[in-house]
């Protein structure tokens, strides 16, 4: 069944308004800083997902922080609440809590970031000017919190904000410079660019296809590190598989480095 010409208006303008919110969101973040590092669309391994995968719009990282930003580009009056399951626009159109999103991907991130930095994330979510806050709490507009909601035009503003204040508390950065680096190279090597991953993700999410994760449980219970025994994702133990460096051994992403 092919879309009606309705249907595929619909989806160029939001596929337009998403490029115009991104476009916006590249401007605020080309204001930071030199010395900090962000990514883009990362797409990253959470066997908790339904689609395996998580993906994250950008992550921003600082010497006194690591902020990860989901980004929305609805339309309307946002009603919403950190406690509350769901959101809506303009009281109809429901969409999962993006703190709740947010808190997802940064699950997924701290499986491959070591623990001593666990306690550095800010998550932020950003919606654009054509929307307006109705929230159940204000905190989350507040600088003090690690739960900041912000329009896209002031998201820079707020995380110079966040990082001055942080400077206020601790004399010294958190994360220093070759530790920044660091964390940006991982988060580029556990990126995935598969463009095959990339659309599964998005299929299963539209419910166009099965999640992966149904019906796989005896090759994840079998895909476990030959070093730490730690449990592994399908996708790396087909990694491991297929590499002739491992030697037919799976190894979780710590140990892979080790093991080269």
């Amino acid at each position: 069944m092919h879309p009606s010409p309705k249907q595929k208006t619909t989806e160029h303008t939001a596929v337009r308004k998403g490029e115009i919110g991104e476009y916006k969101i590249d401007i605020q973040l080309d204001q930071l800083p030199k010395e900090y590092k962000h990514l883009s669309d990362l797409l990253v391994e959470n066997p908790r997902s339904k689609s395996g995968f998580s993906q994250i719009d950008h992550v921003i990282i600082t010497p006194f922080g690591i902020f990860v930003i989901e980004t929305k580009n609805y339309q309307g009056t946002i009603y919403g609440g950190k406690e509350r399951k769901t959101w809506s626009v303009n009281g109809k159109f429901k969409m999962m809590n993006p703190f709740v999103q947010n808190y997802g991907h940064i699950q997924a991130l701290k499986q491959f970031i070591d623990s001593k930095y666990h306690h550095l994330f800010i998550s932020m979510v950003s919606f654009t000017k054509r929307s307006t806050f109705k929230l159940d709490e204000l905190d989350i507009r507040q600088i003090g919190s690690n739960d900041l909601i912000v329009y896209d035009v002031e998201l820079s503003d707020f995380i110079h904000r966040k990082v001055s204040v942080q400077k206020i508390h601790h004399k010294e950065p958190l994360i220093s410079e070759t530790e920044i680096n660091a964390i940006y190279q991982t988060l580029q090597e556990i990126n995935i660019t598969d463009t095959n991953d990339r659309e599964l993700h998005v299929k299963v999410l539209k419910g166009e296809v099965d999640s992966p994760n149904e019906g796989d449980q005896v090759l994840k219970v079998e895909a476990v590190c030959a070093t730490c025994n730690k449990q592994v994702s399908e996708k790396v133990r087909a990694f491991c598989l297929s590499n002739k460096k491992f030697n037919g051994k799976i190894y979780c992403f710590e140990h892979q480095k080790i093991s080269k």
